[in-house]
């Protein structure tokens, strides 16, 4: 099946992502630190500091998403609950960054963006059951299949005295 190995690349792509994004803001905050720039007045060790605290946040967030990829590639099991909350949040942020990244950086960054998105999407479908259900008929016992499993037996109504 090609869930697995979707979650597996996933949680590798995010990683590194996450890496790439913390790396990159913090080179950022450290350009803006050295060279003393300004934006409109603001105090240039604050915007470096700024950078390098969002870099941080941003890629402990691409990093907790790859760790939900890594979990689903691990157990075959959809994501649940804050998980997939963060992985719709994961597949929103990658739709705006590449919306923008169209616009400032160009075609090539707005497809890295579209791919990534479409990942997380097609980890969210391939994973089309409940969490705690079998993902497809070959994960199903004997009992869910047609015929199988216990007689249902209807409720009884109460006896008047």
């Amino acid at each position: 099946m090609v869930r697995r190995p979707l979650a597996w690349v996933l949680a590798l792509v995010l990683f590194a992502e996450a890496l790439g994004v913390a790396a990159l803001n913090w080179i950022l905050g450290i350009l803006v630190d050295r060279q003393e720039m300004s934006l409109a007045g603001l105090d240039p060790h604050l915007m470096a500091v700024s950078s390098k605290i969002g870099g941080i946040v941003f890629g402990l967030y691409f990093a907790l998403c790859g760790l939900v990829a890594l979990l689903v590639a691990l157990r075959d099991r959809a994501p649940a609950g804050f998980g997939r909350v963060l992985l719709i949040s994961a597949a929103v942020v990658h739709a705006l960054l590449g919306a923008f990244a169209w616009g400032l950086v160009g075609p090539t960054a707005f497809l890295a963006m579209v791919v990534v998105l479409g990942l997380v999407v097609l980890l969210l479908m391939t994973y089309d059951g409940r969490p705690g259900e079998p993902a497809g008929p070959a994960d199903a016992g004997p009992a869910d299949g047609p015929g199988g499993g216990s007689p249902v037996t209807p409720p009884t109504a109460p006896t008047a005295p």
